[in-house]
């Protein structure tokens, strides 16, 4: 009790110097959003015990108890207590590659001071990287859950009487161990046996790092994106590019501000080094220009002439103003001429981050750009890019994207870039679909959409008649659909897909956003189709390669199936980004509302209406049971056809992978369907007077229940087994197996407590 009084005064003290720290230095103030209370986990006896758990598998027990005010040993005691054996060793790689999914499972359980000792960062810090980590705090639902502090004090005997129940839970269903983390990293930076160069297929064709972190990659050597060995197996796969996330004032001075441009020297000479190392393997660099990047807003006392549209603290750097349009022109110039073998720079000039005045619809806010309009403003941002290329004499190439861009101006944009850039749009964008009997519009990330779709063709063709090379963006490996996996094995529809875009003209490609890097068998299709295979050789020509003449039939035929049953998925661009398909049977079931709303690619919690989006809850249920039903009777199928032992070892190891990986897919679209039963059950319950009806929901809920754990205990051993199940890179792991086990805790207590609470008063 000592420890924790002394404990309680130091955060107190903590605070309390940290506000007068702030009243003499400024700093940086974190959102909390309408900071609603945090959830609580009653599947475990307290947060203290959550906190230990969740952060075994990631976090040093020394660290956990500084966070904490706990001696380490205190920690590892409690983790013993409930069944988890010996902590396993976090390497410094593990711990710089977990930080978002260490984010995510404390989000709910610590508050900002204590988080911040649990990171060993700065409030600066977690501030950058909760803006700039690909939109980490929208992920994180824009909001702060309000959580007291987590206080250590030794558990009592009604505390060690639960403990000894998860332990035993633990004992029954998972054993720690298995292949470590992020093993796949190690994999894929291994050399491996050299394969001839294929046929080049679609010019270009790039893709982003299946394990990149965000960071400062081109500063910090241990964060390579872009191993030697990865490349090669890249290149292997038929990738002639890949990208990188770029800001400018990063790789170029920054002529009004020159402490941000801090260490661009270094970046520039490490970009070039990492341009001439892929260029021995046909690659490519591409780096990734969204600009120029808004300042904050007390940058324009100095420049009040330049400031464009405000949002927040920040303010767009209006690109009609002279001095600006002369700044991107010669940063892009510098950068160009520094890095004379740079493959590319490909715009995104409307959404994302705020930029020109109207990459975000707002450019009537600015009396320079407002008369001018958006189209005028966005083509030329993409012009003065050009001109900067061209200046430099270098050869890379300008791709312009128009991802974002108002649908009555493209024509008006495309008229008037440059003749001799690129053009790339989303093949797949506004496909109309029907599924489950509801019609509804493919927005983008879709494997299970054949495209291209009307959209893509008329910017295509309106590009063409313009002089330019029309380039098509799609997700050749996975997509938000399902991103757990590293690629999705329905090569029927991507080498389709692939087929009917390049009968469109279109010779090159982005083939995918930060996800689908992984060197996969569906890249290998598309380079197949971009060389002149038609998809149905194109298959069977991989399928060969990697599994043998034995098995390339059977394995074909499993394409197709996957492929035909994921043209089933209910598709909808909200529900893709809120749906639990990500985290499958990782999310948590509730006995009662949370009340919160799910996150974009973060929290699904049980939001059935975000979920379901266009579609009724049956059909969604029922859309998403196909999805999985399919993928099983081909699993199944192929199992019962293929004879192992007419495979050598190597393709009996690719089978196996590929076997896992279909599974671990089906496992997902599973439980994304039983998630959304028992949201819709518990409403029927709760809402119904009908003893029958209610007896029937504890039923139906009850076997939802045991199959969420018979899910979670199959993939703990597939993840166990294959690091990259869970993993993605803009997110890291969206579940590790500890938390497998967690959902397992969480649906025995609903069993156990729940729901027979529940059965005791309906019956009064």
């Amino acid at each position: 009790m000592r420890i924790a009084l002394l404990w309680l005064l130091s955060v107190f003290l903590s605070v309390g110097i940290q506000s007068a720290k702030a009243q003499a230095v400024q700093e940086t103030v974190l959102p909390v959003g309408s900071a609603p209370a945090a959830l609580n986990f009653e599947h475990f006896p307290d947060r203290l015990h959550a906190f230990v758990w969740r952060n075994w598998p990631l976090v040093r027990a020394e660290r956990m108890a500084e966070a904490i005010g706990a001696k380490p040993d205190q920690v590892r005691q409690i983790g013993m207590a409930m069944g988890l054996g010996k902590q396993p060793t976090i390497s410094d790689d593990q711990w710089n590659r977990s930080y978002l999914t260490i984010i995510r499972r404390n989000w709910h359980l610590l508050p900002y001071p204590q988080l911040l000792k649990l990171l060993g960062w700065t409030s600066d810090h977690l501030a950058y990287i909760l803006r700039e980590d690909d939109f980490l705090y929208v992920k994180l639902g824009s909001l702060k859950p309000r959580c007291d502090p987590i206080v250590y004090s030794p558990p009592d005997a009604r505390t060690r009487e639960r403990v000894k129940a998860i332990a035993a839970q633990v004992a029954k269903h998972y054993s720690p161990g298995g292949v470590p983390l992020f093993n796949f990293v190690k994999d894929l930076s291994r050399s491996s046996p050299k394969r001839p160069l294929q046929p080049a297929g679609f010019k270009p064709c790039f893709c982003y790092s299946y394990f990149a972190l965000y960071g400062d990659p081109l500063l910090d050597a241990k964060a390579d994106p872009y191993p030697d060995a990865y490349l090669q197996r890249l290149s292997a796969s038929g990738v002639n590019g890949v990208w990188l996330q770029a800001v400018l004032y990063k790789l170029t001075p920054f002529p009004w501000d020159p402490h941000v441009s801090e260490h661009y020297a270094e970046r520039l000479a490490n970009l070039k080094k990492l341009v001439a190392r892929a260029k021995k393997h046909g690659i490519g660099i591409y780096l990734y220009t969204n600009e120029p990047r808004a300042m904050e807003n007390a940058f324009f006392k100095d420049h009040p002439n330049w400031k464009g549209p405000t949002e927040g603290e920040y303010s767009a750097l209006c690109t009609s103003a002279p001095e600006v349009q002369a700044y991107l022109k010669d940063s892009v110039k510098f950068l160009c001429k520094a890095v004379p073998d740079l493959g590319g720079l490909f715009t995104i000039t409307a959404s994302e981050n705020l930029t020109n005045c109207w990459s975000h619809g707002g450019g009537k806010q600015c009396p320079r750009c407002g008369p001018r309009g958006s189209a005028a403003v966005i083509s030329e941002v993409n012009r003065l890019i050009q001109e900067g290329i061209n200046a430099s004499g270098a050869s890379t190439k300008l791709i312009t994207w128009d991802w974002g861009w108002p649908e009555d101006q493209a024509n008006a944009i495309i008229d008037a870039l440059p003749t001799n850039a690129y053009f790339m749009s989303v093949s797949e964008w506004d496909m109309p679909i029907h599924r489950g009997g509801v019609d509804s519009v493919v927005g983008e990330y879709s494997v299970s959409a054949v495209g291209p779709g009307d959209r893509a063709k008329r910017h295509w063709a309106r590009a063409l008649a313009h002089g330019m090379k029309p380039i098509a963006k799609i997700q050749a490996a996975n997509s938000w659909e399902l991103s757990a996996v590293p690629y999705l094995p329905v090569l029927e529809n991507v080498a389709q897909h692939a087929a009917n875009f390049r009968a469109n003209h279109v010779t090159g490609m982005m083939a995918g956003w930060t996800l689908g890097g992984y060197p996969s068998p569906n890249l290998e299709v598309v380079r197949e189709v971009g060389a002149g295979a038609d998809p149905e050789t194109a298959m069977k020509t991989v399928a060969t390669r990697r599994f043998g003449a034995n098995a390339a039939p059977m394995i074909v035929k499993a394409w197709k199936a996957y492929s035909a049953a994921f043209r089933e998925f209910p598709f909808h661009i909200g529900m893709v980004y809120t749906a639990p398909m990500q985290y499958g049977p990782s999310n948590l079931l509730w006995g009662q509302e949370t009340g919160y709303r799910a996150t974009m690619i973060g929290f699904p919690y049980d939001d059935l209406e975000s979920w379901r989006a266009v579609y009724p809850p049956d059909v969604f249920i029922s859309q998403m049971r196909k999805v999985a039903g399919g993928f099983d009777a081909a699993r199944i199928g192929i199992t019962n056809d293929v004879d192992k032992d007419k495979l050598s070892s190597t393709e009996r190891e690719a089978y196996d992978l590929e076997m896992g990986i279909s599974e671990a897919a089906a496992i997902h679209f599973h439980s994304t369907a039983n998630q959304a039963q028992f949201v819709q059950l518990r409403r029927k319950l709760t809402s119904s007077i009908s003893p029958e009806i209610q007896r029937s929901c504890l039923i139906e809920m009850d076997g939802i229940l045991r199959n969420e754990i018979e899910l979670a205990t199959r993939l703990i051993q597939l993840q166990q087994r294959d690091s990259r199940v869970g993993f993605e890179a803009s997110n890291q792991y969206y579940y590790v197996p500890i938390d497998l086990m967690e959902k397992i805790l969480n649906c025995q207590d609903l069993l156990d407590r729940w729901l027979p609470e529940i059965a005791k008063r309906l019956k009064k």
